[in-house]
């Protein structure tokens, strides 16, 4: 394809924000009268898919601790089981395991739930929780396990046949998607309005930018010459401190290298997503060691995609001091952010902590292109917001993979409809001190 020398609406990242908002966009032009899918071009530096996106672990769950964060995936959750055959998606439901520790974080979020609608179990008690899911697995063998709550809707995608089936649905709005095209800067006005953007194949002049850069949101925060530093302000009349805008966080995920078949419930069938959190020791399945005597998190399922069961732990913060991270977390010049060395024996070692199938199978680990380097905001959550005139960032401060009904709320933004479910992620909220509540979970992104 001929790179254009103009688009009315130029969407930047062919990953899951970018392909559904261009969809969404495309159905709204043509529904309105204003136009179609002809008047947007999407463009990737690299392809569909490339990114964060196409290594994602693909869970779908409304488990947050954040009301506004829950609210928003009810709408995602409808999104993905509008075109569940499509989009790859198998709704097997979530369940998360807590301790006492998280209990109370759990029945809020159960409550919550509950008051909107959404369809879960929550249930208390050591022996009861245990006896529940030794309903569904016969080995089940986790200690220190006070809570759970069963989201009966949710589950998790195939990564990159959700990915081209999202853009299959883009191309027959006669949405065009250009690979190869890497944006080296931003155009702007006299007044700061965007005018388009130069690339490695020549300048793209456009009417409207929407940026969905998931990794590289610093560097389009950059090129839009927005602050590399922010005000927080902790609640309304609290105290105020300037932090980095974006941190790095890398996500620690693998494979076990087993038949995916072979991870079932107790009557055959699929399980559902399996969030485990624990404060009970954390013994090696290798020597017996003590690996965790402290609060640790894993999640899991079997994946024919990914041929094994596939899952993760708790991300690290990376220490490279954010404003000098400059190089493509994704390219062949980035470092080698990785789960660290720990991370295969105490993975596996949880899992053989909750299920007596997986003992021994360390051997069996596989290290998987998943993952990766994602880019937070200062408070961990998203930032969805217009900036320079008419550009709208989607920073999805890596929640962004399971939130693909956020295209369709972004794309009735830009077609005049303010969405009040994207209202609690606008950038003011660090100035003003609106920030997202903070679990006990050992993990940023609840």
């Amino acid at each position: 394809m001929t790179i254009p020398k103009h688009a009315k609406y130029l969407i930047l990242g062919a990953g899951i924000h970018g392909l559904s908002t261009a969809y969404h966009l495309a159905r709204g032009l043509r529904v309105l009268g204003r136009g179609d899918g002809r008047d947007i071009l999407v463009i990737d530096k690299t392809g569909i898919g490339a990114g964060a996106s196409g290594i994602a672990c693909g869970v779908v769950r409304n488990n947050y601790f954040q009301p506004a964060m829950r609210e928003l995936m009810v709408h995602s959750v409808e999104v993905w089981e509008s075109a569940a055959q499509t989009l790859a998606y198998h709704p097997v439901g979530y369940v998360q395991l807590a301790p006492r520790s998280m209990q109370e974080d759990i029945a809020s979020i159960a409550a919550q739930q509950r008051a909107i609608g959404y369809d879960s179990l929550f249930v208390e008690g050591g022996k009861d929780c245990d006896a529940y899911m030794r309903g569904y697995f016969e080995d089940w063998r986790a200690q220190g396990i006070e809570c759970l709550l069963h989201e009966k809707r949710g589950g998790y995608a195939n990564n990159m046949r959700s990915m081209r089936g999202l853009a299959g649905m883009a191309t027959a709005e006669q949405v065009s998607i250009l690979d190869q095209t890497r944006v080296t800067a931003i155009h702007r006005d006299n007044g700061g309005s965007v005018t388009g953007v130069e690339t490695g194949q020549g300048a793209i002049a456009c009417d409207y930018l929407v940026a969905a850069p998931g990794p590289w949101a610093k560097s389009v925060w950059e090129m839009l010459d927005m602050p590399r530093r922010v005000t927080l302000r902790e609640g309304p009349a609290g105290r105020q401190r300037e932090v980095p805008m974006w941190v790095y966080w890398c996500l620690q995920e693998g494979t076990l290298d087993v038949d995916p078949g072979s991870f079932t419930s107790n009557s055959g069938e699929q399980p559902p997503v399996l969030h485990v959190d624990s404060s009970a020791p954390l013994y090696s399945d290798r020597d017996g060691s003590l690996l965790r005597e402290d609060l640790w998190g894993i999640y899991y399922k079997p994946d024919f995609d990914f041929g094994g069961v596939q899952g993760g732990a708790a991300p690290y913060r990376v220490e490279t001091d954010p404003e000098q991270v400059r190089v493509d977390p994704y390219g062949p010049d980035s470092p080698e952010y990785t789960v660290d060395d720990g991370f295969a024996e105490m993975w596996i070692s949880a899992l053989a902590h909750c299920h007596k199938r997986f003992a021994g199978t360390l051997p069996h680990y596989r290290k998987e292109a998943s993952g990766g380097i994602g880019a937070f905001t200062p408070d961990n959550f998203p930032v969805f917001d217009v900036f320079r005139e008419n550009c709208y960032l989607i920073a999805d401060s890596n929640h962004g993979y399971k939130m693909v009904g956020v295209g369709k709320l972004v794309a009735e933004e830009i077609l005049g409809k303010t969405s009040s479910l994207l209202e609690p992620f606008r950038y003011a909220r660090f100035a003003e001190g609106r920030l997202h509540p903070v679990s006990n979970s050992p993990f940023p992104w609840s």
